[in-house]
C-alpha cells in the first residue's frame, strides 16, 4: 500500500527568501509523524502549504494518491487533510459545541453536524464545556477545542500545531492517549511539537527541519541522536533530559 500523504520536493518562496526549500516526506495510514525544529524553521509554512492555505512555489503534495496541491483549503479538508491553529483560530461569540459544529457542515447537514460535534466532545472529554461561550475558557481548553473542530471534519490526515504548548503534563498525557486511540482508529498525523517528551513519547517517525530544509529523518532516537538536529535544535543533553520524564 502506497503513502497515504506525499509531499515532493516542496517550496514555498517569499520574495526572495525560501521558507520551505525542497522538502520531501510520506506519512503511511495509522502514523504519527512529528515535525520539529527552532523557531522560523518553516514548519508552519509546511503545514500551510499542505492544507493549501499556502500556495507552493515548487513541489507537489498528493493525499491519498490524488494530487491536492493547488486546491483550496475547503477542498483539501474535503478530500481529507485539515489542521489545527497554533493560535486557535475559534468564534469567540459562540459556544463550544456551536464551533465544532460548524466545522461538521463540510460533510453533513446542520442536524448531522450538530450530532457529530457532540460525538467528538464526548471523544475528546470536553462535553461538559460544550454549552460555554469560546471566550471564557482556558487556552489548554480552546487548543482542545481546536483539535475537535478539526476531528469534526473527518480527517484521513489530521496537522497538530502545538496543541500541547499550554498543557500540564498529565494534561499532555491525557491528550497523547487520545491521540493514540485515533491512530488506532485509522488515522494519520503531522505533529508539530516542541514539547520533546511528548514528540519521543507519541511519534514513530520524527522529521527535523532548519531554515526551510529537512535536517533529518528516521525513528525519534535516531533523529534525536543526530549531530546536525543537536547544534540546530536540540542543545547537548537535551533529548536525555526530556526522556528521562517521559
Amino acid at each position: 500500500m502506497g503513502a497515504l500523504l506525499e509531499a515532493d520536493a516542496i517550496c514555498v518562496t517569499f520574495g526572495g527568501l525560501r521558507a520551505v526549500d525542497g522538502v520531501s516526506f510520506t506519512v503511511n495510514a495509522g502514523e504519527i509523524i512529528g515535525l520539529i525544529g527552532p523557531n522560523g524553521a518553516g514548519k508552519t509554512t509546511i503545514f500551510n502549504a499542505l492544507v493549501g492555505l499556502q500556495p507552493l512555489t515548487s513541489g507537489f503534495v498528493r493525499l491519498g494518491g490524488e494530487r491536492v496541491s493547488g486546491l483550496k483549503p475547503h477542498r483539501v479538508a474535503q478530500k481529507g487533510m485539515t489542521k489545527t491553529f497554533q493560535n486557535a483560530a475559534l468564534f469567540p461569540d459562540m459556544s463550544v459545541v456551536e464551533n465544532v459544529t460548524t466545522a461538521a457542515l463540510l460533510r453533513h447537514d446542520l442536524h448531522g453536524a450538530r450530532t457529530k460535534a457532540e460525538a467528538v466532545l464526548e471523544k475528546l472529554g470536553l462535553n461538559g464545556i460544550a454549552q460555554a461561550d469560546v471566550a471564557d475558557l482556558t487556552f489548554p481548553q480552546k487548543a482542545l477545542v481546536e483539535m475537535a473542530r478539526a476531528l469534526a471534519t473527518e480527517p484521513r490526515v489530521l496537522l497538530l500545531d502545538e496543541v500541547m504548548a499550554a498543557l500540564t503534563h498529565s494534561e499532555m498525557d491525557e491528550v497523547m492517549e487520545v491521540i493514540r486511540g485515533l491512530r488506532a482508529e485509522g488515522l494519520s498525523f503531522l505533529v508539530v511539537e516542541h514539547h520533546m517528551r511528548a514528540i519521543m513519547a507519541l511519534c514513530d517517525k520524527l522529521l527535523a527541519v532548519n531554515f526551510g530544509r529537512l535536517l533529518a529523518h528516521g525513528t525519534p532516537a535516531e533523529v534525536a541522536a543526530n549531530p546536525q538536529v543537536i547544534e540546530a535544535y536540540l542543545g547537548h543533553g537535551a533529548v536525555g533530559k526530556e526522556a528521562a520524564h517521559a
